[in-house]
C-alpha cells in the first residue's frame, strides 16, 4: 500500500477527526488490512483566515516544511484537512515533493455521484474561505451553485468557530451547534438543497441528522479517496461514515 500523509494542526481536533474517518470508513478485518498513515499535526502555520483577509503572517512556508516532513518520513502523496488551507494549493501544489489531493474536488465529485440531482449548496465556513470564492470556483466546474449566509450570519458562523466558546477552544455542544444549525435552516429556507461543511471544524459540531437536507463533510470525502489512492478498500461504497 501507499502511505498517506496528513498535514494536520489546522486544527488539531479537525485532524483526529479526519485520522479517524480514514480507520473508520477502511474495509478491514486486522490491523494489516488499514492504509499506511503518517499524522503530520502543525498548530504552530499561521492562521489562514487572517492570512486571507487581513495580510497576516502567510502559512506557505510553514506548509512547505510540513510536505517535506511527509516526504521524508515515508509519505507517498498528501492531504490537508483544512479547507482555507486550500486557497494556499496552487502555490504548495507546484512546488510539493508529493502530490496533494485536493478536498474541494474530490467533494464536488462525491456530490455529483452520490446526490447527481443537486444544484444549489449552502456553504457554511470561514469569513476567509467564503471571500475567496475558492469552494464556488471548484463546484461551479461540476454545475453546482453555492449560497453563503448573509453579513450576520456568517458573524455567527465565525463566533460558531473562533468565539471564546467556540469550536477551536475545544467546545463543539451548545452554542456553536445552535449557531450551526440556524445558519444552516437559513441558507436552506434561500433554496440550499444540501449543507457543505465549508470549515473542517464544523463537522465536529453538527452532522446530517440535524438537517433537513443532506450534509456534505468534505473530510468524508477526501477520507474516501485516500483510501482508494492508498490501495485500500472502502468499508461501504454507498455512505461514508463519520462515526
Amino acid at each position: 500500500m501507499k502511505t498517506v500523509g496528513v498535514l494536520g494542526g489546522m486544527g488539531p481536533e479537525a485532524t483526529a477527526y479526519f485520522f479517524a474517518l480514514l480507520v473508520r470508513n477502511t474495509r478491514a478485518a486486522r490491523d494489516q488490512d488499514h492504509v499506511p498513515v503518517i499524522v503530520c499535526n502543525l498548530p504552530r502555520i499561521p492562521d489562514r483566515t487572517r492570512a486571507i483577509l487581513h495580510g497576516g503572517p502567510s502559512p506557505l512556508p510553514a506548509l512547505r516544511r510540513g510536505l517535506e516532513t511527509l516526504s521524508r518520513a515515508g509519505a507517498d502523496f498528501a492531504v490537508m484537512p483544512c479547507v482555507s488551507a486550500h486557497y494556499f494549493y496552487a502555490g504548495l501544489a507546484a512546488r510539493s515533493p508529493i502530490p496533494i489531493v485536493h478536498l474541494l474536488e474530490e467533494t464536488a465529485a462525491d456530490i455529483r455521484k452520490r446526490f447527481p440531482r443537486i444544484r444549489t449548496i449552502g456553504l457554511l465556513a470561514t469569513t476567509g474561505t467564503v471571500s475567496t470564492g475558492i469552494v464556488a470556483d471548484v463546484f461551479r466546474l461540476a454545475g453546482i451553485e453555492v449560497l453563503v449566509p448573509g453579513g450576520p450570519g456568517q458573524k455567527r458562523v465565525m463566533t460558531a468557530i473562533y468565539g471564546r466558546r467556540g469550536i477551536k477552544a475545544g467546545t463543539a455542544a451548545g452554542h456553536p451547534h445552535r449557531i450551526l444549525i440556524g445558519v444552516a435552516g437559513e441558507l436552506v429556507r434561500m433554496g440550499a438543497q444540501a449543507i457543505v461543511a465549508g470549515c473542517t471544524e464544523i463537522p465536529i459540531a453538527i452532522g446530517e441528522d440535524d438537517l433537513t437536507v443532506p450534509f456534505i463533510d468534505p473530510m468524508c470525502a477526501a477520507a474516501l479517496a485516500c483510501i482508494l489512492r492508498a490501495g485500500g478498500f472502502i468499508r461501504d461504497a454507498g455512505r461514508p461514515s463519520a462515526s
